[in-house]
């Protein structure tokens, strides 16, 4: 990051961290806030050497719970660190990981990097600004100098992924908002032809074991987004990287255990048990 971007951005959280927020642009429960005050606070006595890793193992055991932001059309900023899906517990590490690093450490700096991550630019519009596939998400975070995605060396990232998304458009009636407000039917279509079309560089799930050239291109703590063949979609499933002895494994919010969790199988076993997963894409939180 420039260092102008970097002291603009930590002069938005430190901003945020002396004007606290309306009680209307924020909605959770007063454990929300706590939960995160404790955790930051932990960090900053702590100083954790991987902070991705530290903040996600805070979340181990909590509840998997679909749809957690579908709520109402994105007015007031959903907090729940008490209920969580894949990509609400990315967005709630990636927040924290972000406050830790510029050395913010409370509730109010945590809501503008939660707020800037989950949306289009950084500001929270209704429910057509939110971020909702997460090819869109990486691309305008990383514009915002906020993640990055990997994708070298080409002997590891050796497949290429088209994106061709459609899903929430054609399917609007699987969407609470859009089921109740059709005219926004048209924006997220607009937003789907913006990512359709781009190409990313991917490892493949057959890659996707225990050599020395994928633990140098896979670090602890990476966002792991598995790529899938699902029409109209471009990311099955999040996580994080976790390196054990065996190989690589995914810490993340799971259907399958119903909770947070680090799982045990390999990432490679996991992938194999589902036929519609092609790989992964690799992100790291700036």
């Amino acid at each position: 990051m420039k260092h102008s971007e970097r002291l603009f951005f930590v002069i938005v959280l430190l901003f945020a961290a002396v004007t606290v927020l309306p009680a209307q642009r924020w909605s959770g429960r007063s454990s929300d806030s706590v939960f995160i005050e404790k955790v930051l606070s932990d960090s900053r006595r702590d100083r954790p050497s991987n902070l991705p890793l530290y903040f996600v193992r805070k979340f181990i055991g909590r509840p998997y719970v679909a749809h957690t932001l579908e709520t109402g059309d994105d007015r007031t900023l959903v907090v729940n660190t008490r209920q969580l899906d894949c990509t609400t517990l990315v967005e709630n590490v990636a927040a924290l990981t972000i406050c830790a690093r510029k050395g913010c450490y409370n509730f109010a700096a945590f809501l503008a990097a939660l707020e800037s991550l989950r949306y289009r630019g950084g500001r929270m519009q209704g429910y057509t600004s939110r971020l909702h596939y997460f090819t869109d998400w990486i691309v305008d975070n990383s514009r915002r100098n906020l993640v990055a995605e990997r994708q070298q060396p080409q002997t590891v990232f050796s497949a290429v992924q088209k994106v061709r998304v459609n899903y929430m458009s054609t399917h609007p009636q699987a969407y609470k908002a859009l089921k109740a407000n059709p005219s926004f039917v048209k924006d997220i279509a607009a937003s789907e032809r913006r990512i359709t079309g781009m190409t990313f560089r991917y490892i493949p799930k057959s890659a996707v074991g225990n050599s020395s050239e994928l633990r140098k291109a896979v670090k602890d703590g990476d966002i792991i987004a598995i790529t899938c063949n699902k029409p109209g979609l471009d990311i099955a499933h999040l996580g994080f990287a976790v390196w054990r002895k065996d190989g690589l494994h995914l810490l993340n919010a799971s259907m399958l255990h119903h909770k947070v969790v680090d799982e045990p199988m390999t990432l490679r076993k996991y992938l194999s048990k589902h036929p519609s997963h092609t790989g992964i894409r690799i992100i790291s939180i700036r």
